[in-house]
């Protein structure tokens, strides 16, 4: 055991000695150079010390044993005016998608082939893909309300009754379909020439459109959605991170019969953010809360393997995202290039694909070691696999951090191509509403900002991950000393990554 500290005190320094050259950024996602005050590893280095001293005051001052998993909310349910105004705002928040939904469908089809001018193309890599995630992880699972597939079957089950499926899920399957869909949606949006083609994106939203309904009908809603549909898995993972959660206070019943995971976590004393069991429950029971950030995070519960390394591979596609468009990548194709020339197929697809699948395996790799290295740590209190299963949610707050700090100027400055489309959808010429001619305000942030933004980003969202998984160990170990001690491996692979994201969203953008 006591060469473990050793290695990873190796590794610290590795990690310092690597960034120790460099002292300029590009403020990565922003295409304006902004000089750094001072050199790039400074910022590196002080902010994989303020992951490490943030360790440091968690561990000293957060010392309870874990056994209450309550935290302060308010139930907005209390109030009969409120419950009204959620309703309402459901009601009309699912009318206003399906909406969206067909204007993209039929914009996508029949609308103008340059993307920048087709409606379709710039709500969804922008408004929906980029915009959805920042507002489900801030305020809550709006998914919920929005998703249009869903609230189109909800409709049908009105007319024509409640539908509970034509098969049962096979039990192995767990959610290894909603990993496969996510990947390839992956592999779409940064590979597939199709996703900036508004007719291909059109022809593959029908797709979509067809399999989830379809998966709906065969296995019923609530198990295609929580096993088959990435988007569902992805947004209900960054809920957990927002400021308010669905609640069953006090009774277990529906968990028992519940699709969902819950019977993952029956030691728990409520059941949280289980859309499923709300649906089914009655009214009395429901609870619709407030509550302070990333909370939801550290309640310790316990997800399957498949959606364990869904999360992982969640973190790892928006790193690679970032990745690929840095000149180190650049490199690495060249250095490529030579062998998968000669293969059947074009080689830069090829090499994209390849870092597709590979970055999701080592993250996985890489986690499932640590996570070894913390049941090693715990003195056998806690086994590899619970904690590989809890650990995982300690992840999220990265995710967060990173895809806010390489997506936010894409999202104010390219996000603006969505005003001129709200009176032209379909790039004809119209002028439905008066903003046809409005013009991108490219001054609306700078690199300087970007920058600045990313650093604060990062660090606060390793930081919320420290504690993250601080709380589970507290709730996992019978001494504070040894929860302490077993976040050790973890403490060393968040200061790894916050020196490489910063690293990332520092690089010059080559595409």
């Amino acid at each position: 055991m006591n060469t473990k500290p050793n290695f990873f005190i190796t590794v610290f320094l590795l990690v310092i000695c690597v960034f120790l050259f460099g002292s300029t950024a590009n403020a990565h996602g922003f295409g304006e150079r902004y000089d750094l005050p001072i050199p790039l590893s400074y910022f590196l280095i002080g902010a994989a010390l303020a992951v490490a001293f943030s360790f440091a005051a968690i561990g000293w001052f957060v010392r309870s044993s874990g056994s209450n998993s309550k935290y302060p909310r308010i139930n907005v349910y209390r109030y009969s005016t409120l419950t009204f105004f959620c309703k309402v705002s459901a009601r009309f928040l699912g009318l206003i998608s399906v909406f969206i939904l067909f204007i993209s469908i039929h914009s996508g089809l029949t609308g103008t082939s340059n993307a920048v001018e087709n409606f379709a193309p710039i709500f969804v890599w922008i408004i929906w893909w980029v915009g959805a995630g920042y507002v489900v992880c801030i305020v809550g699972n709006i998914w919920l309300l929005m998703n249009p597939w869903m609230v189109i079957f909800n409709y049908w089950e009105q007319i024509f009754g409640k539908h509970i499926g034509l098969v049962d899920w096979p039990k192995k399957l767990d959610a290894w379909p909603a990993l496969f869909f996510f990947l390839l949606f992956a592999w779409i949006e940064n590979v597939h020439p199709a996703s900036s083609q508004p007719y291909s994106l059109g022809i593959l939203i029908l797709i979509y459109s067809l399999l989830t309904w379809g998966g709906m009908i065969l296995f019923g809603k609530h198990v295609w959605l929580t096993h088959g549909d990435p988007f569902y898995v992805l947004f209900n993972l960054f809920a957990r991170f927002s400021a308010t959660e669905l609640r069953i206070n006090g009774t277990k019943g529906w968990c028992m019969q519940c699709s969902s995971g819950c019977k993952e976590n029956l030691n728990l004393p409520d059941c949280v953010d289980c859309y499923e069991c709300w649906s089914n429950t009655d009214s009395k029971n429901k609870e619709f809360c407030l509550r302070p950030w990333s909370v939801g995070l550290s309640r310790g519960e316990r997800v399957t393997p498949a959606i364990m390394l869904f999360h992982v591979t969640a973190l790892a596609t928006v790193s690679f995202d970032g990745f690929a468009e840095t000149p180190a990548w650049i490199e690495i194709q060249t250095i490529l290039w030579p062998v998968i020339d000669p293969l059947p197929g074009s080689a830069a697809p090829t090499i994209e694909t390849i870092g597709i699948i590979l970055v999701p395996l080592i993250f996985a790799t890489v986690y499932l070691y640590v996570c070894g290295l913390i049941a090693q740590m715990s003195h056998g209190q806690m086994v590899s696999a619970d904690i590989r299963m809890r650990f995982v949610f300690s992840l999220v707050p990265i995710a967060l951090a990173y895809n806010l700090s390489h997506y936010l100027s894409f999202l104010l400055i390219t996000g603006q191509e969505i005003i001129p489309l709200l009176s032209d959808p379909y790039g004809f010429g119209w002028d439905l509403f008066g903003t046809s001619d409005f013009k991108t305000n490219i001054a609306i942030i700078d690199a300087r900002f970007a920058w600045i933004f990313s650093v604060i980003a990062l660090v606060t969202g390793h930081i919320i991950s420290v504690f993250t998984a601080h709380a589970i160990a507290l709730r996992r170990t019978t001494s504070h000393s040894i929860a302490v001690r077993s976040q050790y491996p973890m403490l060393f692979l968040m200061v790894f990554y916050t020196a490489v994201s910063l690293w990332i969203v520092a690089q010059p953008i080559v595409e």
